[in-house]
């Protein structure tokens, strides 16, 4: 695995990737998380002859910050179709979680000749929230104190032994960095304001020739509830829906070896 920087549409960003060819899987993580989420599964992946990339989205990680970028769905949308523009690849999988889901989503509603498989994690932005739910999110996306973003990473894991002190420390120290609360209020009012007016999962299920969904959830999923992922299943017509056991927001960072067989073996029936 490498890392490098890159600027994708104008606006700086970091790369993980391994593997090379033309068969390429790009992994999007979700809000407050960056692309470190995905270590567990890069080099795997890559293993089995995939040429993968996962990117730090804008306001994330290592990426630009503050002011400028476009923190809306559509414009992160835009921004990994900018990644595949970089990296040269026609087309590729697309993979995502949580608010990373709805944007590759997104993509391939926009750009369906580009994305040859969706696998969606967990994802928002299937089925609309309803005012109460986004209001509920503005002042705890707003909010990177500690105690919050402890409390965060406990929602993402089942197993409450893999949040350590020093996973806590290192996460405040990434959404504290300078220009991140300018870009989690970004986020925040666009989810608290807008994001039912992007709500994908139908815009999916109308899309004629569209490319092949797989649907991802932890059975002890807490942040977006398992009955989302159903829900998404029965409105996408030929969708599958994988449910790993003993894992709630993160099954790829808590079971990677599970994870990655999952997504492998759809991959193999659905895009080679």
């Amino acid at each position: 695995m490498i890392q490098y920087p890159a600027a994708v549409n104008g606006v700086l960003t970091r790369v993980l990737a391994a593997g090379s060819g033309d068969d390429h899987l790009v992994l999007v993580h979700g809000v407050g998380a960056r692309c470190d989420r995905w270590r567990r599964n890069i080099d795997a992946l890559a293993a089995a002859g995939w040429h993968v990339h996962a990117l730090d989205l804008p306001g994330h990680g290592l990426a630009q910050k503050g002011n400028g970028p476009d923190y809306s769905v559509p414009g992160y949308a835009r921004f990994v179709d900018g990644l595949l523009d970089l990296i040269g690849a026609e087309t590729a999988v697309l993979a995502g979680t949580s608010l990373g889901g709805h944007t590759v989503a997104t993509l391939a509603c926009e750009r369906p000749e580009r994305v040859r498989a969706l696998v969606l994690v967990g994802s928002i932005g299937l089925i609309e929230w309803g005012a109460e739910r986004r209001a509920a999110t503005r002042g705890r996306l707003r909010d990177t104190s500690r105690a919050s973003i402890e409390n965060k990473l406990r929602l993402v894991v089942h197993d409450q032994d893999l949040v350590t002190d020093e996973w806590v420390r290192e996460e405040f120290l990434v959404n504290n960095s300078p220009g991140a609360a300018e870009s989690f209020a970004a986020i925040a009012d666009y989810i608290a304001d807008h994001i039912d007016d992007d709500v994908v999962g139908p815009r999916l299920a109308e899309l004629a020739g569209g490319p092949p969904v797989l649907l991802i959830w932890g059975a002890e999923e807490r942040a977006v509830p398992l009955a989302t992922g159903e829900a998404a299943h029965r409105l996408i017509g030929g969708s599958e829906l994988a449910v790993i056991a003993e894992t709630s927001h993160a099954p790829y960072f808590e079971r990677p070896d599970e994870f990655n067989r999952v997504v492998l073996e759809f991959l193999n029936r659905t895009a080679r």
